[in-house]
């Protein structure tokens, strides 16, 4: 059995993953989803939302048996927490994600360095410039392209403002980073991180350490099952 720390990702929060920690306690895995600071159920006002406290959010959850799942923005948080801590986590696995491609980069250089940015004709900066939301007509198909109508209407109506400051920091890598074994996992069918740049950013990695599922940008509610039972390969993998 394995053990799995799920973090969201931008204008998400825990809820994101209901359906997948009973696909993974059927398997016979233990699972936790939790809240990044400003998101969700979390009340942290958006200014004083910070990378370095996402990644205290994380090593709180985790234990040294855990492998860490984060999706899309949520690559940045576990990256920061395994740089900071890399004895509090077992394994890292990004899912859809975008992760420090190289030391002293923050989530948006990674994000520009991207072929086309499909979700920026859906962002609503707020009038403070510390959030940004997404158009929920648009982000319909940006999020959830494959997913049922119903499980659709459900997760717009979850979406929450996202901070915006943890996602211009850069992280400064060291050895602490490079300890800690990567997975990634390609959603080919993706309309917001597009595929061609997953396939990039993980170009030098060892193909057994990168995997694809057919979904958009949320298989955790497009086929929770399915990835459910890569997460649980990927353990087995070592």
């Amino acid at each position: 059995m394995a053990r799995f720390l799920l973090i969201h990702g931008s204008c998400h929060g825990a809820w994101c993953w209901r359906d997948v920690i009973p696909a993974l306690a059927a398997l016979g895995h233990g699972s936790l989803a939790i809240d990044l600071p400003g998101n969700g159920a979390d009340r942290t006002p958006h200014a004083q939302v910070t990378l370095d406290a996402s990644a205290d959010a994380v090593l709180s959850a985790s234990t040294p048996d855990t492998i860490v799942v984060g999706h899309s923005w949520g690559g940045f948080p576990v990256a920061a927490a395994a740089e900071k801590d890399p004895s509090r986590m077992r394994a890292l696995v990004y899912l859809c994600a975008y992760f420090p491609v190289a030391s002293g980069l923050s989530m948006v250089d990674v994000r520009k360095r991207a072929p086309r940015h499909p979700i920026l004709p859906a962002v609503r900066r707020s009038e403070d410039g510390l959030s940004m939301s997404v158009d929920p007509v648009l982000g319909r198909d940006l999020f959830y392209n494959d997913c049922p109508p119903d499980v659709t209407d459900w997760a717009i109506a979850q979406l929450c403002p996202q901070a915006l400051p943890p996602q211009t920091t850069p992280l400064d890598l060291t050895n602490n980073y490079a300890s800690v074994p990567k997975s990634y996992i390609v959603c080919r069918d993706d309309q917001t991180i597009p595929p061609e740049y997953q396939d990039e950013m993980t170009r030098d990695w060892p193909r057994a350490r990168v995997h694809e599922m057919p979904t958009g940008h949320s298989p955790f509610l497009a086929d929770p099952s399915g990835l459910a039972a890569l997460l649980g390969r990927i353990a087995e993998s070592g």
